[in-house]
């Protein structure tokens, strides 16, 4: 398992996404959400949601980070993934990452066999659950290896 991030790290995680949903662009529903990973040589990445007309197109913060992350050269040793998120930019109830964005950071951890500790931050409540308890029985890289052809 994954080791989980020590309590300076943990709070440095949750204050990059708190940071982040500050500049999350959510005119639409006005929910906005931010998130921070962090990586196993310290670095932390973060994202924020990014609303769109066609509310399809929209991308959520977990999705904006993976792709910081990917484009920074982060594909494998993902420890932590903060997320926190509230009407107005105003922390309400925990949030967890959605199912797509549960699959975008499964992906991620499976490139260095990471099981990430998720921390959901709420106005009241934090709740830490591992990736793996979020999205069990996930599909991945593995699931996609072709048997070698006789």
């Amino acid at each position: 398992m994954t080791a989980a991030p020590d309590p300076a790290a943990r709070a440095a995680l949750i204050a990059a996404a708190r940071a982040a949903m500050a500049a999350a662009y959510a005119p639409y529903s006005r929910f906005q959400v931010g998130a921070a990973l962090l990586f196993g040589d310290g670095s932390v990445v973060t994202g924020s949601n990014v609303e769109n007309a066609s509310y399809g197109l929209s991308l959520c913060a977990e999705t904006v980070a993976v792709a910081h992350a990917s484009h920074a050269g982060h594909r494998a040793g993902l420890i932590a993934v903060a997320v926190i998120g509230g009407p107005h930019g105003v922390a309400g109830t925990v949030v967890t990452p959605c199912g797509r964005c549960r699959q975008v950071l499964h992906e991620l951890a499976a490139l260095g066999a990471t099981d990430p500790l998720v921390i959901a931050v709420g106005a009241q409540e934090t709740v830490d659950i591992r990736l793996s308890a979020l999205l069990p029985l996930a599909f991945g890289p593995g699931t996609l290896a072709f048997p070698t052809p006789p």
